[in-house]
């Protein structure tokens, strides 16, 4: 029999608040955080605009020594790092000391869209200038693919497994399930899981010149990120963390810990590029059988799905993926499930997008509430054909959610889900 897995912390990092009271307010508000930004201006972008965490260097000073801020260059590994330790001091779980054996039954699965962008463009400027002495003894740790995870078990002093994973857009979607299964299979009891992205010219450019991204607001970036809406036209970049603590049942009722939800199951699963699938398409066929996998694993039935924190990036696929979960759920009209978009406020945070998400996902659970699809002004006429007006709310809905499923879909045609259910 599989352990039953649980929600015990949550931290984040996220473009339109940093923390937990900051991020509730702010997506309880419809608070964008995205904003127009100079150097993206100076270096001739298109779409000029993104969504940046903003953290102040006395925030900085409380997760790291100042040894530890020497020759430090990566927002990657700051927003994994933040987010991490306070989704773990939320849980109410201390850190290993040093003098201290490892916490053998606590993990990390902590994934990333890439490396320390910055901190490698620092490391060309100095090789190309014959200055390679002067990286300093953190580089290689600054930039391997592994960095956010090892950082996170070092000042934890995680004795389980320490890893990090890389699915594009459904990379935190897919870590949460890796802790999950972690646990329920009873390798480990406590999975410290999530996912980060930096974000700025030298992450976003790549996307710009794809002409991805929208170019119409740079002088009204609040308004620019527009999932479902008819005016949607393109993707806004963003960047931050999300971070989950996943525990049994068993050992959070042991510590009387708060338990934001229970996680009932899920499925990742790719299009292999296949059909209408491709490296930047979705295969339609795969998305719908990660959502009915999901329902089956968690051996519940589409009916009992009460919302659902789409993918929905204000692109032309939106309305494709609403037909997609139509068709899974077997559900349309009135019957459809609320359905909402981080994406409008934050932006598409890339790699830490589905982390991100499943904590705005949990919190809707925990404190019953939905929060509003901001700038979705006129629902895109292909997305009305399956969904009742008031399925996308505009304004915070307050009601109860029993079950709620999170979804990713990312570059290179991969897929995960994964499913919530409320504490009772």
């Amino acid at each position: 029999m599989k352990n039953r897995v649980v929600v015990t912390g949550l931290g984040v990092v996220a473009p339109n608040g940093v923390g937990l009271l900051e991020f509730t307010k702010a997506i309880q508000s419809g608070r964008s955080g995205i904003t127009f930004h100079q150097q993206l201006k100076d270096l001739n972008f298109s779409c000029q605009i993104g969504g940046v965490p903003t953290i102040s260097e006395e925030k900085i000073k409380e997760y790291f020594t100042d040894l530890q801020l020497k020759n430090f260059n990566s927002d990657n590994i700051l927003y994994g790092v933040i987010a991490g330790m306070d989704a773990l001091r939320d849980a109410g779980i201390q850190p290993a000391e040093k003098e201290q054996e490892p916490l053998w039954n606590l993990g990390v699965i902590f994934g990333s869209g890439n490396s320390s962008v910055e901190k490698f463009r620092e490391s060309f400027y100095k090789i190309d200038d014959g200055n390679v002495r002067r990286l300093g003894s953190t580089s290689v740790a600054q930039t391997m693919a592994s960095s956010v995870s090892a950082y996170l078990g070092g000042k934890i002093g995680a004795g389980n497994q320490v890893t990090g994973n890389a699915s594009a857009c459904a990379t935190g979607t897919e870590a949460i399930l890796m802790g999950f299964e972690q646990i329920a299979s009873g390798k480990a009891t406590q999975i410290l899981c999530g996912s980060s992205n930096d974000g700025g010219p030298y992450v976003w450019g790549g996307f710009d010149a794809m002409r991805i991204l929208p170019h119409q607001y740079n002088e009204n970036a609040a308004a620019a990120s527009r999932p479902m809406d008819t005016d949607a036209n393109g993707f806004v970049p963003g960047c931050g963390a999300g971070a989950l603590v996943l525990e049994s049942l068993k050992s959070a009722q042991k510590r009387g810990a708060t338990i934001y939800a229970e996680i009932l199951g899920g499925a990742v699963n790719s299009g292999g590029q296949r059909g209408e699938g491709s490296m930047t398409a979705p295969n339609s066929v795969a998305v719908k059988r990660c959502v009915s996998e999901s329902l089956k694993q968690a051996k519940i039935d589409a009916s009992e799905i009460d919302y659902i924190n789409g993918h929905l990036t204000a692109t032309s696929k939106d309305a494709l993926e609403i037909h997609n979960w139509s068709e899974a759920l077997g559900r349309k009209g009135n019957d459809f499930p609320y359905i909402n978009s981080l994406k409008g406020m934050t932006g598409h945070c890339l790699a830490a997008s589905g982390s991100i998400e499943a904590v705005s996902t949990v919190l809707q659970l925990q404190q019953g509430f939905v929060f509003p699809n901001i700038n979705c002004e006129t629902v895109h006429p292909e997305i009305e054909k399956f969904v009742a007006p008031e399925k996308i709310p505009k304004k915070i809905i307050k009601t109860t959610i029993q079950t709620a499923i999170k979804a990713s879909f990312g570059f290179g045609d991969v897929n995960a889900c994964v499913i919530f259910r409320r504490k009772n």
